[in-house]
Parts: C-alpha cells; structure tokens; sequence
C-alpha cells in the first residue's frame, strides 16, 4: 500500500515538476571500514506541512526520482536528515545506522545538551526498508544495500538537530559496545567500593570529613549509572526521560564536592562568614537540584560553572592554607591538581575540541579517579592524627601513647651497665646535643644542683637497698648555658630473675615554670606588691620570731618602729594616686637604705611602715636610728619641676622580755606614732604608759559613736545651696551633725576620721543617705519639691568601693522613685581614682538609677579633664580655696580666670557648677559677674534643721 503511495507521488512529481530539486554528496560504503561518521554530511531540513518533497541522487542508471516523506505522525512538522548511500561492491551490503541518545563530546557547557531520541523513522528512497533495532543507548537502524545500488535515506528526527550519526559494520558494533561494557562495569565495581568503604568508614568512626568523602563518592557513582544507561533501564525512562537525572547527578557532584572542601579544611574554624557562606550555598545548591527536574539545561549549566568556579577558588585556597602550613591543605594539594587537569580535559571534551571515542568514558574514568584520591587523602589524614587506628591496643602499646601525650621524659638507669638513658627531647630541652645525657649515673649526678646531690643519691640508694617503693622528687639539673632547670622526677625499681634491682625507670616532668609561678604566688602573699616589701603577715611573722630569739638568754632584743606620713591624704588628693604611689616607692627606699642586714621593713598599709631593728641594742643607737629616718624622709623628694616634703610621726618600742605577741608590740609602736601624731606630728614617740589612756580613749570614742547611731543622735543639717541669679534656694547639702549627751556638739572633723578608723564610715554614711531622702519625701509630701530641687549627700570612699552600696540604693528608691531626681551623691577626685575601673562601673549604675552625680573639689587633683570624660558626673564643685577673696589670694591674676575657665568648660559640657565656700556678699557678686550661677557658704546662712529650711522653701514656694 505505502509503495503504490510513494509511485504516485513519484509520477505527480514527474509530470508537474514544481518541487526544487536537491543535490547530495553520495557516501559510497565502504566493505573494509568497521565505522563511518556521518554527522557532517546528513543535511538536516524542516519539514513544510509535516512532509518533505526531495530529489533522490542518482542510481546506477543516472535516474533521478522525486519523491515525498511524510511525518510518521499527523499534524506534526519534524526536521528530517538527508543522506545518499551508494554500494560499489558485487553483493549486498548490510549496515547499522546509529544515533547515539547522549554524547558528552561537544554536548557544550551553557544549556549543554543532555540526551534525546535521535530518530522516530528511517524511509529508503528504493530497497529493503531498514529495520530499527533495539538499543538502550542509540537509536540503531538496519539499512541492507543491494550491489550497485544508490539508496537516499530520508530520517525523521526527534528534534531540530543530529549531534551524531554512525554507519557501523554490525559485528563492529557489536565488539564496540561490549569492550565499552567491560570498561564500565570496572568502573562502576571501583566507585562502588568507593561509596561503600568511605560510608563504613563514616559509620565506624563518626568523622565529619567521611561523609563529605562518601556523599561525593555516592554522587559519581549516581552519575555513572546515568551516564552508562542503567538509571535509565532500571526506572523504565526514556531518552528524554534522563535529562532531569541527569542534571541532577551533575548538581549533586557540584554540592558535595563544595561540602567535602568546606568540611575537610574546617573552614568554619578560620571565620564565622565561612558558615554563612556555606549555609547560603547549601540552600543554593539544594534549589539547583531541584530546579534540575524543571530546567535541566540550565541546571546542568550552573553545575558545570560550579565545578569550574571550585577548582578555581579551591586552588588558591588550599594553596594559601598549605603556604600557612595547615596539614589538611598540604595533604590535598596533590589531589587538587588532578582535579584541575580532570577539569581542563573535561572541557576539551564538552567544547569538542576531543571527541574520540575514548574521551566520554576518560571523563567518568578520571572522576571514579578522585573519588579514589580524595578518600586515600582522607584516611591518611585520619591515621596521621589517630582518628583510625588498626586493631586493638595493647597496654604496652597504650602506656607508651599515654607517656607521649604526658610530654614528660623518660628516665632509665640500668644499674649493671651503670648507663643512663633519658629522652632526646630532654637533651634538647636543656640545651644539649641529642645523646649528651646518656651514660654513667656519675655524669648525671654532676649535673644536678649541689644543694639536690645528697637527696638525689640518697633517694636511689633506699631503692636498690629495699628493692620496692618508689620516688617522687623534685631536683634542678643543669643546662648547656649553666642555667637551672626543676624536673619532678617518679621513679621506681625494677627487679631481675634474681630478684635485685636491675634498673630504676621512670619519668621526669619540667615543673620549672610552676615552680616559678608557686614561688611568685607565695611571694606576693606576703611581700607588698608596690614596694616588694614584707606586709603586715610577713611583718608580723618574722617579729614574733625575734621575740622569740629574745626570750632565750643573751638574746637579742629587736626594737619596732612603725612610721605614719603625715597628712599624706591630702597630698594624695593634690597629685594624684599614680604620683602618690611614687612617692610611697621612693619613701620605702629611703628606709631601706638606713636598714642592716639583721633588720626588717615592712608597709602595714597604705601610709604606714614599720620597722624590726635587731642591728641595734643601746637606745641612744635606737633613737638615733629612728632620727635617720624622720630626716630621710624629711629630705625633699624631687617631683617633676617642683619639691614635696613629707613628714612622718615615728612610734618606737623596745621589747622587754613580758610575755607579748607580735601584735601586742605592734599595737605599743602605734600608740606611740598616735601619741607623736597628737602632738602635731614630724617627731619621735617612745612607747609609754599613758599612750594605754590614749587607746582606751579611742575605744571609749568608737563605742560611744557606735551608740549615738543606734540612738539617733546624729543627724543631717542641710547647708542651701542658692541660685545666685534669682536669690532662690535651688538645693542644700546634706551635713551629718552629732549631738553627744554629756559632751554637747562634737565636730565632723573628730567623728568621721573615728569612723574611719573603727570602720563605721560605711554605716554612718548610709544614716546620712537615709535621713537625707527621708526627708525629701516628706517635703515632697508636704509642700511639693519643684523639679530642679536637690540634696547633695557626700558619699565615703568605702562606700564606693563596697558592693552593698547598689543594693542598699535600690531598696532606698524602690518605695519612692520620684526621690532619685532630688537626690545627688558627692564623690571627691581620689575616691574615683582609688579604683577607676570598678568606679566607673559603680557610677554608670547609680546614674542608671536615676541619682545625679557631683564631683567635689573639682581641679585640685592632677587629671580632672579626664575625669569629667570618663565619669558620668552632671554636677561639679569648685573648692572654697578658689572662692574665697583675700589680699593673698591674687583674685585677678588666679581665681578669677580658674572660675571663668570652669564655668565656660561646664556650660559647653552642659554641667552645673556650684561655689562652695561664699563668706561675703563681695564674693557673691563676683560669681555672679562670672556667671557661676549656683553657690553655697556662710554668705547664705549655716547648716539648719530639715524643719527649718521646709519653712523657708514653703515661703519661697507661697505655700
């Protein structure tokens, strides 16, 4: 039927004639060639209304037909291929057209091609019609070629073009695709072992760089299966069908072989933007594996620019780590380089610059390759750092490992050779040739430190004379430079078939350093870290130990002397804590000039020193001793273009032989310094009875003051501090006033030094804080405070510097918070810079709380700039010594230019300034020429009651 169709149309054509003709390159068969390319021969055309009208080429005759193809299925219009055959020989030909499905080959990298069918029908111009044939990998044709026969073959394509089209020798085709069946299944045995080793491996040991290996090594091994044809049979797909496999093999090589780069090299441990780097692109490459089954051309595209972009990037990086010396690095270079090469083949390959026949299984060949590479790499890197170990461990095996993780040092002397043998790391460590320690143990003897010898032979005497127990001991052995080094030595002996010790083995460990360092600790215990001199627990120690020498006949008896700086407070406030401290290194020396070897300085605290002289036995030496040092001290001390001078009062007791402590004879020295110090200081004290009445004084005054708290008798008077402006009360500050039963009104100047020195000061200044807000919430009760209105409370520097103060400002605040707006805490310069760090946290916190901040005596301190930058303070205070007017003060030249230049820096810093000090009206209308606005003094009246000065705010107010 379909040949009476295909003469018909022959006929039509031969009468009309209104077809082009076509002219074609005739191929001529040949018998002796097993393959022949055809696939830059076959002309491709498009069809015209799913037909194609041609000219055949000529036959033996020199006929020409024309004839027309129509598409195997209607209402579709296909590309056909053209291609003419001729067979010279005298008998019949038979050949196998082949089409391969998939051909890496020139398939390209942007939208490379991914594999289709090739050919729907294949229709001969005259002869046997050729007869498909089945072949999961090409589509496969059987053309038979009479002798001296022209065939035009018209093939109907699956799409617009041909990649490649073979004319095979049927037996040839057959040996072909089984040599390549062969190649493929070794391929396919290696990568699987491959998956599997490197799976196992991650299952036994858990190690996150097997995983990494695994996942990539199961990738390839996936794309090899697509690649030879079985995924394809396995999942009954078609050609077209593995295009989305395909691809997304090709994504997953590019995925995991990012994720074995990032995880083998630990880049997450070089930065923290190498873990948002991965994560970013494991999102990305797990959007590409699934964008592969909707656009596998384009998948296909990004996964090859990837792996492109990986060795790459991958070179440099491993290049840069390994030049660092990372050993990771260093063991990937050598696979990294192939994987380099693999690259450059591989695109030759998909460019069609090769296109062998061996160049598609070199590519899957060269990636089982890596695979190999890469999990080799792996593994040595896991046996390089003990990750893998083979078999089991014996205990000999397990104590030597654990000896070499110690990094102690093997010692081995064996006695009936009399040779020492000990690690060449400790040959080393001392500075010697490897070798230079072994030999007999008289040469290591000569090494250790004379004071160590005794003990070191006594030591491995006992343990050849016993034959058990062992040694544990620390020794100093001797370096190439002469320099001392302390190794512990353990040690124990080793008994022989006759049951005498034949050897002594063991470890030395270098404990030189903790040794320095427990040196260094049980140092700073007991010496000052200022000056280095002994501190008080020193100091009393060594004194209780020449009370003891003096109490045995002929003994001698030591003289203490404990020294005060007098008024060395204030000159801390003057110059500073940093030059304070100067001065006290400077003061210690010059004391410890004076001293002999059998004497003791010591610093008890901050300005105090004492002294153990025992050089001395006659008072006239003692005194004259004690005179030395008042004039050392005396003497000015040179403080960059200016001179201090100090003074010092001088306690001085003799022990007698009574029954005293260490402490009884400090405590006489100090009642003698008091008694030097009530007398007005720079001067020498001796001990005496009446100092006793002095002590019971002070004992009596810290009792009588620890009462008067309990029993309200001390209170706050409030000091207004007054807008010079207006003449209003803008604020007060808060003044603690003691009413005594029997001894009337005592001073602050007398009651707060007591309270330091009994340590109540903390106590007294939170009954200030306490009165103080009491009462400005009474006034906020009853006659409203206006908002600007405060109360200035001083706070002590152990308040300061204790951790209770936060607590005990919270509880205050917490019943009223409207009182922290009103209420303001005064810290002097040598508060804060007694512990700046711990006060500028304390500061920040109080201001946190709402309290306002005012720095008192502000610029009689070496660094107060720094202080307004560094504290929070919103307040600051000029002393009364700039305010106060006197024909000795140089108002014009000093005072008011210091004021002015306050004021100014406190505007610009948009802080208050308050005047203490204001005695005159004179001296008021002159901070109001400098615009000092705010002040407080005896100008404006004394300290009252908190009654009195509500009366006066509630009239200021009309209320």
């Amino acid at each position: 039927m379909r040949s009476s169709f295909l003469i018909a149309i022959c006929l039509a054509f031969a009468v009309f004639g209104y077809a082009p003709a076509r002219g074609f390159e005739v191929i001529t068969v040949p018998e002796d060639v097993n393959a022949v390319n055809l696939s830059d021969v076959i002309e491709v055309v498009q069809g015209q209304g799913g037909r194609v009208q041609l000219s055949t080429a000529p036959d033996a005759d020199g006929i020409i037909r024309r004839i027309e193809v129509l598409a195997s299925h209607p209402d579709t219009n296909p590309f056909f291929g053209l291609i003419a055959l001729r067979n010279d020989s005298d008998q019949q030909i038979e050949r196998l057209l082949v089409a391969p499905f998939y051909r890496l080959p020139g398939s390209g990298v942007f939208q490379p091609e991914l594999g289709n069918s090739r050919i729907a029908a294949v229709t001969p111009s005259a002869g046997i019609r050729p007869v498909r044939l089945m072949d999961p990998e090409a589509d496969v044709f059987e053309v038979t070629l009479d002798p001296g026969a022209t065939m035009t073959i018209v093939a109907e394509l699956s799409a617009n073009r041909l990649p490649e089209l073979y004319l095979w020798e049927p037996s040839a085709y057959r040996d072909y695709v089984n040599a390549f069946t062969l190649f493929r299944g070794v391929v396919l045995g290696v990568a699987s072992l491959a998956a599997v080793f490197l799976t196992i491996m991650f299952v036994v040991k858990g190690r996150g760089v097997f995983p990494a290996t695994a996942a990539f090594a199961w990738a390839v091994l996936a794309y090899l299966l697509i690649d030879f044809g079985l995924m394809g049979r396995l999942l009954g797909l078609s050609a077209g069908g593995v295009q989305p496999f395909r691809a997304a093999a090709e994504a997953g090589i590019a995925t995991t072989l990012a994720g074995f780069l990032f995880i083998y090299l630990n880049l997450h441990r070089w930065h923290l933007r190498f873990i948002h780097l991965a994560l970013g692109l494991a999102a990305m490459f797990i959007a590409l594996f699934g964008f592969a089954f909707f656009q596998p051309d384009i998948a296909a595209t990004i996964s090859r620019l990837v792996l492109a972009l990986l060795g790459l990037s991958g070179f440099f990086l491993i290049l840069l780590l390994a030049l660092r010396g990372y050993d990771r690095a260093v063991l990937l270079v050598p696979t990294w380089i192939i994987y380099i090469a693999w690259l450059f083949y591989a695109w030759l390959v998909v460019s069609g610059r090769v296109t062998n026949d061996i160049a598609q299984p070199a590519v899957a060949g060269g990636l089982v390759l890596i695979v190999m590479l890469l999990g080799f790499t792996a593994v040595q890197h896991a046996f390089s750092e003990g990750q893998v170990s083979v078999g089991t461990l014996s205990e000999v095996e397990r104590r030597a490992l654990a000896l070499t993780g110690s990094g102690d040092f093997v010692f081995d002397w064996n006695i009936e050779r009399d040779r020492v043998t000990v690690s060449d790391e400790l040959a080393t460590r001392l500075g010697e040739k490897r070798g230079a320690l072994r030999g007999a143990i008289k040469r290591w003897l000569d090494r250790v430190h004379p004071d160590d010898r005794d003990r070191f032979r006594t030591a491995f005497d006992t343990l050849v004379e016993l034959r058990r127990g062992k040694v544990s001991a620390d020794m100093r052995v001797a370096g190439h430079d002469g320099s001392y080094r302390t190794f512990r030595m353990r040690v124990k002996p080793v008994l022989g078939g006759d049951g005498q010790v034949n050897r002594i083995v063991g470890t030395l460990q270098d404990v030189t350093e903790d040794r320095a360092a427990r040196e260094r600790l049980l140092h700073d215990a007991v010496h000052d870290s200022l000056t280095g001199l002994p501190n008080r627990q020193l100091f009393l120690d060594r004194l209780e130990r020449s009370l003891v020498r003096a109490r045995t006949p002929g003994g001698a008896k030591p003289a203490v002397f404990l020294i005060d700086i007098d008024r060395f407070m204030e000159l801390e406030e003057r110059i500073g804590h940093s030059a304070a401290d100067s001065v006290l290194l400077a003061i210690s020396r010059r004391i410890a000039r004076i001293m002999r070897p059998l004497d003791t300085v010591a610093r008890i605290t901050g300005d105090q020193f004492a002294v153990i002289l025992a050089s001395e036995q006659a008072a006239s030496k003692i005194a004259e001793t004690a005179e030395q040092i008042r004039k050392a001290l005396k003497a000015p001390f040179n403080f960059g273009d200016r001179d201090l001078v100090l003074t010092a009062s001088i306690g001085v007791t003799i022990y007698d032989s009574n029954p005293s402590t260490a402490a009884d004879v400090l405590r006489d020295a100090e009642l003698a310094m008091y008694y030097a110090k009530r007398l007005g200081g720079d001067r020498i004290e001796a001990y005496r009875a009446s100092a006793r009445s002095i002590a019971s004084y002070n004992r009596a005054s810290e009792e009588d003051l620890e009462r008067g708290m309990k029993q309200g008798e001390l209170h706050v008077q409030f000091q207004p501090i007054i807008d010079t402006q207006s003449g209003q009360i803008a604020g007060a500050e808060a003044l603690m006033r003691w009413n005594h039963p029997t001894r009337g009104s005592v001073m602050p100047d007398e009651f707060v030094p007591l309270a330091e020195r009994s340590g109540q000061i903390e106590k007294l200044g939170r009954l200030a804080f306490e009165q103080s807000a009491a009462q400005a919430k009474d006034w906020l009760t009853t006659i409203g405070l206006p908002d600007g209105f405060f109360l200035s409370v001083n706070l002590s520097p152990s308040q300061l510097a204790t951790e209770t103060l936060l607590n005990d400002m919270r509880n205050l605040l917490a019943q009223d918070h409207a009182l922290a707006s009103h209420l303001k805490l005064e810290i002097t310069e040598s508060q804060v810079m007694t512990n700046p760090e711990h006060s500028a946290f304390m500061l920040e916190a109080l201001r946190n709380m709402g309290l306002g901040l005012a720095l008192d005596d502000f610029g009689t301190g070496h660094s107060s700039l720094s202080y307004l930058h560094r504290f929070p303070f919103d307040t600051i205070k000029i002393p009364a010594p700039f305010i106060r007017m006197g024909s000795d003060s140089g108002i014009a030249h000093t005072q008011a230019p210091i004021i002015k230049a306050i004021v100014a820096l406190a505007t610009d810093l948009d802080l208050m300034v308050i005047a203490e000090g204001v005695e005159s009206v004179d001296e008021i209308e002159r901070l109001r020429q400098l615009n000092c606005r705010y002040a407080q003094g005896f100008a404006f009246g004394a300290a009252m009651s908190g009654s009195e000065l509500g009366r006066k705010l509630a009239t200021q107010l009309g209320k």
